[in-house]
């Protein structure tokens, strides 16, 4: 076979494949925009289920509209209890993002709508998974832990009944909102690796539970959700490090790369970042804790080699800034891709519904691109198949 390596179009980077009405950035510009609101008034201004509704019906909603949507998804919290009973089955030691992409499938099997895929069916489906997926990564640490899953506390909203339903603790309102702040950060980002995942799946006119999966699947990779884990552990291992410019200078040295920096958008910064930045400041300032403090050091550093060395600046990322604003929140290292998750299924199910919806007659145009063919070529006839024998 031809060892020649011939590749067109590597990951599909500046190929249009669709168009969406959900979410729009300008990676020069560092802009990114929510069915047509700024991501920083949405931040400033709405809560994580608001901006879910946005992105799922397109509008924000009235105050009855809102207060309905909160009651909806309060009344999806919980699991069926076969599934409760499932976990407790899983091994202790089963990363948190594998638990998340078999429970989701589960839940297709408590579905009350069968195959059915009408628009507003598929948002009763979307409204349970941004129910559940806090729920399921809640109930998981403590299972994992030797611990009994906590109800959901319908008294408490959707940020701050994750965070009891974690810790056992009631969250002082701060944290609470910080965690939903984050969530409305993350809830959609366009056509990223998960979302086309979790699109390219549903064009076959699978369910909205296996576009899910497909997205975590993608998500739990580390080139796209598991980064932040990673700045987590290298800030982690810098806690100690008496000179963190010379480690820098040395690491990017010996050819490593500084994790977290970088993206394959934004060229003048992610606004996502600008925003956690503010919070991991203020978050270091009011517990105490360095880690905000080591990130500023790494990231000074950085950016000074890039200029010493003449280099394009790359600028620090959406999971650079959000590793050390979790860790402060006391959340595990890793379920910070988890949290990751629970935020953008919202923009999953948004995309799964346009796509099913994706012309008059609401049925998906199923996905089906084409390849370059740049293997052994024998003429039309093919290659003659030769015995096993004769074969050197």
């Amino acid at each position: 076979m031809s060892s020649e390596v011939h590749v067109k179009n590597i990951g599909l980077r500046g190929v249009t494949v669709a168009d969406s009405a959900i979410s729009f950035i300008d990676g020069e510009k560092g802009v990114l925009i929510y069915r047509g609101y700024r991501i920083e008034d949405l931040a400033d201004n709405s809560s994580y289920l608001e901006t879910a509704y946005l992105l799922l019906y397109g509008t924000l909603p009235t105050i009855e509209q809102g207060e309905k949507f909160v009651e909806r998804v309060k009344a999806a919290r919980r699991l069926p209890e076969f599934v409760y009973q499932g976990m407790k089955q899983f091994p202790a030691d089963a990363e948190p993002m594998d638990i998340l992409q078999a429970v989701v499938p589960m839940l297709s099997m408590a579905d009350e709508y069968g195959d059915t895929f009408e628009r507003e069916k598929n948002i009763d489906r979307s409204i349970g998974l941004i129910a559940k997926l806090p729920t399921i990564t809640a109930a998981w640490h403590r299972i994992r832990n030797g611990l009994e899953p906590l109800p959901p506390d319908q008294s408490l909203d959707h940020a701050a009944n994750f965070l009891w339903m974690l810790q056992g603790e009631k969250p002082n309102a701060a944290t609470a909102r910080d965690l939903d702040i984050c969530l409305v950060l993350h809830a959609d980002h366009t056509f990223n690796a998960s979302t086309f995942a979790a699109r390219e799946v549903v064009s076959t006119r699978a369910s909205l539970y296996a576009g899910v999966a497909a997205g975590l699947g993608a998500l739990s990779g580390s080139l796209h959700g598991g980064a932040n884990s990673r700045v987590m552990k290298m800030l982690l291992d810098l806690e100690h490090e008496t000179d963190i410019a010379a480690w820098v200078k040395e690491w990017i040295a010996q050819g490593h790369k500084i994790m977290g920096f970088g993206h394959a958008i934004y060229k003048t910064g992610d606004p996502r970042a600008v925003y956690l930045k503010k919070m991991g400041k203020r978050l270091g300032e009011q517990t105490g804790q360095n880690w905000f403090a080591i990130s500023e050091q790494v990231e000074r550093a950085t950016l000074a080699e890039f200029t010493q060395k003449g280099k394009t600046t790359i600028l620090p990322n959406v999971d650079f800034m959000s590793a050390p604003v979790y860790y402060m929140m006391g959340i595990p290292l890793d379920l910070m891709t988890p949290i990751f998750a629970i935020s953008r299924v919202a923009g999953w199910c948004a995309h799964i519904i346009e796509e099913q919806f994706a012309d008059a007659q609401g049925k998906p145009a199923l996905y089906r691109p084409k390849a370059e063919y740049v293997g052994e070529y024998c003429g039309l006839m093919g290659c003659e198949y030769s015995p096993p024998a004769k074969r050197k």
